[in-house]
């Protein structure tokens, strides 16, 4: 059975609970801005606690996660951080993980609710190698102290550290005390304002059932492309040498006279055909940002100009790009 349990930080003073893909933990504490500044001066944690945790232990497991995953993992020092994906036969991206070996055990985290399928796909391919796998979600949780914190990781925790923050992998029961110490708190739109500002895609967001990895910028990144076989391999090298990708993610800027901002799907479309135009691609995460305003990623065809006019949604919302990914 899935987990579903909501944070206990939903308890907290201002506590707004999100919806969606990140139902059970907060959404903002009161004040999205003077969050998202916390964050950005690095001070604060976000509670991502409502994402799936996984773990792999035994002494074949990088070797045996190395033939799986689109990362060179089969040599991961202890202790560094990276990303990998699990593709389809045809390349399209099914899962993303954020993993971390501890000299033991890698720990893995992954969307909310992912990590089911995510084991049945690990656990089907286990055959003979000495590995063990484990959902541990209801056991641990995890929190981000945002990049550039000064605060020590509490003793015993095992941490993934990034260029945009690092990940902790806590005991489920001592949230609570870590935000006793570790606060304020700030909430997962604070955490995703940030993210579109850095053009980081998110799976299930930023991709849909057809995404294939250069089409988010996902080569290099979570894409080894010099690694032995991995199912999908063949889609990726060939479209890293014969050809280029369907469609491309742009950061978006938005009229930010608007009211209301364009949603998850929302269409995007040339400015001088209007609402009644083909549709080109669609909205793919839209934020509020303390400094910019508000802001969008967005999964357009490649051959759209770069400096083509768009609108998005059912407003009209005037939006400029930025590429992301080159046409």
């Amino acid at each position: 059975m899935a987990f579903n349990s909501p944070s206990p930080l939903l308890s907290l003073p201002g506590a707004v609970a999100a919806e969606g893909p990140d139902e059970g933990v907060a959404a903002h504490y009161g004040d999205l801005f003077k969050e998202q500044r916390a964050l950005a001066d690095g001070t604060g944690f976000v509670d991502l606690s409502h994402r799936g945790v996984i773990t792999v232990s035994g002494e074949d497991r990088l070797s045996w996660l190395h033939l799986l995953l689109t990362q060179h993992v089969s040599d991961l020092p202890s202790g560094r951080a990276t990303e990998a994906l699990v593709l389809s036969a045809h390349g399209h991206i099914e899962h993303a993980l954020s993993l971390v070996d501890d000299g033991s055990t890698v720990w893995v985290h992954t969307e909310p609710g992912a990590q089911e399928s995510l084991l049945a796909y690990l656990e089907s391919m286990r055959f003979f190698y000495r590995v063990e796998i484990a959902d541990r979600t209801e056991e641990f949780a995890v929190v981000q102290l945002p990049a550039g914190s000064i605060a020590e990781p509490p003793e015993g925790a095992t941490v993934r550290e990034t260029a945009y923050g690092r990940d902790l992998f806590l005991p489920r029961a001592e949230l609570r005390s870590f935000a006793e110490a570790y606060g304020p708190p700030a909430g997962v739109l604070a955490h995703e304002a940030l993210r579109v500002e850095a053009y980081r895609p998110r799976i299930g967001m930023e991709t849909d059932h057809r995404t294939i990895p250069h089409e988010v910028g996902l080569i290099g990144s979570a894409v080894h492309l010099d690694k032995g076989c991995y199912r999908g391999q063949e889609t990726v090298a060939r479209v890293q040498n014969l050809g280029k990708p369907p469609r491309r993610l742009v950061f978006l800027h938005l009229d930010g006279s608007e009211v209301s901002v364009p949603v998850h799907g929302d269409a995007v479309r040339l400015a001088e055909d209007g609402e009644e135009g083909r549709k080109l691609g669609f909205v793919t995460t839209s934020a509020r940002h303390h400094e910019l305003g508000p802001i969008a990623l967005a999964l357009i065809k490649r051959n759209v100009p770069v400096d083509a006019r768009l609108i998005a949604g059912p407003e009209a919302t005037a939006a400029a790009q930025e590429v992301v990914v080159a046409p």
